[in-house]
């Protein structure tokens, strides 16, 4: 029954892609559709008033674990530019993502960066950690790949995109020096970063932070109570009285690691909530990158220094 579903939704995809061959003909915008709302805000940045910009996952959405529905799928076959994380970061995804690039452009933006400059799960010397936008020059050169693609397809408008692109990656060169001065006012033997799952190791190599997470870099991961146990003890034996929950994770593992120990006579509180796979709410601050990274910047410092 499975592949029967599985056949049938691959069908519908390339039957919506063959509708879409003519392309975008209702107006001059391109039509750009991504999966996570980190791509769609940077599109919306550098494509300025050229683009018309879908983001597929809003806020409080796990791309790991995340399907396409009917609705994606009308997005998908309406758009004249895809463009995904890649790195395996939308893993449900990919049939779907592969079957709309065979009628459509599509890009997988991580998939353009500097082996060297990627990091390995920890638990998988094969896998690689998909989490690139939390170096912010890793995300720059993303990006670039993004307006790229842009151009590529719309070659017209390639003086505008240069252009803004090149403000916006101002925009992020500064906020990159802004988290750097703030993290770094953290005392170093503070530095010490836990979360939910492994989303924040580009953040903490840009930083010099030390990350732990309870799951691995994919919260498909299982985890299980030795799991807990460990982050408890190393919580307890280095005295750390702050831990993160994060907006698009449910906060019961956090929750087990704070328990286990209070039962150990170590207390530790929740820090504050950190964006780590998804954004704030569309329309607000939270809602763009640099707002997001940001917060999570202030969050942590307030908490650790």
């Amino acid at each position: 029954m499975k592949r029967i579903l599985v056949t049938m939704f691959s069908l519908m995809v390339l039957a919506a892609c063959s509708s879409n061959e003519a392309g975008n003909t209702e107006n001059d915008q391109l039509k750009v559709t991504t999966t996570i709302a980190q791509i769609a805000d940077g599109i919306e940045h550098i494509g300025g008033e050229h683009v018309e910009v879908n983001s597929l996952m809003g806020p409080g959405t796990d791309p790991h674990l995340y399907k396409a529905t009917q609705s994606d799928i009308s997005l998908l076959q309406d758009a004249d530019l895809i463009m995904y994380n890649g790195l395996h970061l939308e893993g449900k995804m990919l049939e779907v993502l592969e079957k709309m690039g065979e009628k459509t452009t599509v890009v997988a933006v991580g998939d353009s960066l500097e082996e060297s400059n990627l990091l390995a799960d920890k638990d998988n010397q094969n896998a690689v950690d998909p989490h690139i936008w939390f170096d912010i020059d890793l995300w720059i050169e993303a990006l670039t790949t993004a307006k790229d693609a842009l151009i590529k397809v719309d070659p017209e408008n390639k003086d505008d995109y240069e252009a803004n692109a090149e403000a916006y990656f101002t925009e992020l060169r500064e906020l990159n020096a802004y988290a750097t001065e703030q993290i770094h006012s953290i005392p170093e033997e503070k530095r010490v970063l836990v979360t939910a799952h492994d989303a924040f190791n580009y953040f903490g190599n840009a930083y010099d932070m030390e990350v732990m997470g309870l799951q691995g870099l994919s919260t498909d991961a299982e985890y299980g109570l030795g799991d807990v146990q460990h982050l408890v003890n190393t919580i307890a034996d280095r005295e750390i009285n702050a831990v993160f929950v994060e907006s698009s994770i449910s906060e019961r593992s956090i929750n087990a690691v704070i328990e286990g120990a209070k039962e150990k006579g170590h207390t530790v509180s929740i820090g504050g909530e950190l964006y780590s796979d998804a954004m704030g709410e569309e329309g607000t601050e939270l809602g763009t990158y640099v707002g997001m990274y940001k917060h999570n910047v202030d969050t942590i410092v307030q908490s650790l220094k």
